[in-house]
């Protein structure tokens, strides 16, 4: 893992603050991103997603079957590409339509930063 520019950690290959938006912070306090109320249900669900990277990990380590291992890596595949839409759509229906309510030029940056997250998903 590395740590960005604003301090919040980002995955290790990251191209760097272009991939993540800066907290919305008012003073000390964070801003409440769309996920907030599923946050413990995020957590379970990506727990879960790393035991599966785990088991592949254990796989190989054991000398199980390709094919196997292949139904495993699509299986913990979808389960990421599952999470990601989720959280996309959370952020359309909080961060994106507070901006649209707030209007100017936010709304603009931010159906941007939601269109180039979506390419980024597609390109994977």
């Amino acid at each position: 893992m590395t740590t960005t520019e604003a301090g919040a950690t980002a995955p290790s290959g990251s191209t760097g603050p272009e991939n993540t938006a800066p907290p919305e912070s008012v003073g000390d306090e964070h801003a409440t991103y769309g996920y907030h109320k599923q946050k413990g249900e995020h957590l379970k669900r990506l727990r879960r997603i790393e035991g599966q990277i785990r088991g592949l990990q254990r796989m190989v380590d054991e000398d199980t079957y390709c094919i196997d291992i292949l139904t495993q890596v699509s299986a913990s595949t979808k389960a990421l590409q599952s999470f990601a839409l989720q959280l996309l759509e959370e952020h359309l229906r909080h961060c994106v339509a507070d901006a649209a309510v707030k209007g100017g030029t936010e709304i603009d940056a931010k159906v941007e930063e939601a269109t180039k997250a979506i390419g980024r998903l597609l390109r994977t």
